[in-house]
């Protein structure tokens, strides 16, 4: 049995490749590991701030010296932080919006990124702390971006992996449902990428 993380970032809802591309991830996760929890988190419905220097400075204050308004501009990133650390899997739905992945999405990312907490400093530079985890991404794009022209523009799997790595989450599988607005790929486009997934 495995606790499952499910984040969400289109705003396209029902009609989003992304979301359909995740849950059939989860699905075969849960046909492997039989039983296994998962916790939704879509990034869409809760309007999940921005950081702003507000929020940042509470980063930086211990727990215990907090006021109420300060516990309050933490809530957000310190249930965000739970989250994540109580996973095993993590399967992170990420469409591709102007080369790169939602804005709701590099949020949540600001959010988790936590000094102490997710990652902390070596003697050669930052260390992660968040460890031991498979993460799973579930990439959508209009266009044709893991080969051919295209893939010098993808900064949405490149980034991910770059920065879940420098968290401590090496291990990344991206599953892409691609072309999805492409003649000659569109079709096949979701099938293609369903029949891709393959679980570690």
């Amino acid at each position: 049995m495995k606790n499952i993380l499910h984040i969400i970032s289109s705003i396209q809802g029902k009609e989003s490749h992304s979301i359909k591309l995740g849950k059939a991830i989860i699905e075969k996760i849960q046909n492997k590991y039989p039983g296994s929890n998962v916790d939704e988190l879509n990034l869409v419905d809760v309007e999940i701030p921005h950081l702003s220097p507000e929020v940042l400075r509470t980063f930086f204050i211990p727990e215990d010296q907090l006021n109420e308004e300060e516990k309050k501009a933490i809530e957000f990133s310190n249930k965000a932080v739970k989250q994540l650390l109580a996973a095993d899997i993590i399967v992170i739905g990420a469409p591709l919006y102007n080369f790169t992945i939602p804005s709701s999405l590099k949020a949540w990312i600001d959010h988790i990124t936590r000094a102490g907490i997710t990652f902390g400093y070596g003697e050669n530079g930052p260390v992660g702390k968040v460890t031991g985890k498979k993460v799973y991404v579930a990439m959508s794009s209009g266009g044709v971006y893991s080969e051919g022209p295209g893939k010098a523009n993808d900064f949405v799997v490149p980034y991910l992996k770059a920065f879940l790595g420098g968290l401590g989450m090496t291990d990344l599988t991206a599953f892409r449902a691609e072309g999805l607005k492409v003649q000659g790929y569109k079709d096949n486009a979701m099938q293609k990428a369903i029949e891709s997934i393959q679980i570690d």
